[in-house]
């Protein structure tokens, strides 16, 4: 029940962002508040592709580095992850079976103050290190950002197939 709230409060402040920046978009007045949230979306744009290379390169150190202590990650097919010990747990058993090669393609984000969402694609493959199976992957990505000590980190993940 209250993962249901939750994700129902995550997707109820996703529209409100939205609405928000469509309403700052047109205000003559908010062009300061576009360049800091140009500079913001810059900095989560960064965040995102430095994730794609640590998931590419299997450094699960990276990754978590990534997260906020309480992060979550909800991964296709698999128990949710959260906090960073569990979060890590899921990437090591990744990492140890799978090698990624993944390409992210960001669709959307918005930011509001030290909160912010992406939505992205990622296209690619990945290796079943038991078989040396190469399969193909295509995936779409859900992010939420916190910004802490002046560092936006992942703090929700949540992926699924497209196919």
């Amino acid at each position: 029940m209250k993962k249901s709230l939750l994700t129902l409060a995550i997707i109820a402040s996703m529209l409100t962002f939205q609405q928000e920046a469509k309403s700052q978009s047109n205000n003559p007045k908010s062009k300061k508040v576009q360049t800091t949230v140009t500079s913001e979306k810059a900095a989560i744009e960064k965040l995102i592709y430095t994730y794609q290379d640590a998931l590419n390169a299997s450094d699960v150190n990276k990754v978590i580095s990534l997260y906020t202590t309480d992060g979550v990650l909800m991964a296709n097919a698999a128990p949710t992850a959260e906090r960073a010990e569990g979060v890590k747990g899921t990437y090591q058993y990744v990492f140890d079976n799978f090698t990624y090669s993944l390409k992210f393609t960001i669709l959307e984000i918005e930011v509001k103050g030290n909160t912010a969402f992406a939505r992205s694609t990622s296209q690619g493959s990945f290796v079943i290190k038991k078989t040396e199976q190469k399969v193909p992957d295509e995936n779409r990505e859900l992010f939420v950002f916190e910004k802490v000590n002046g560092q936006w980190k992942i703090a929700r993940y949540m992926y699924n197939k497209t196919k």
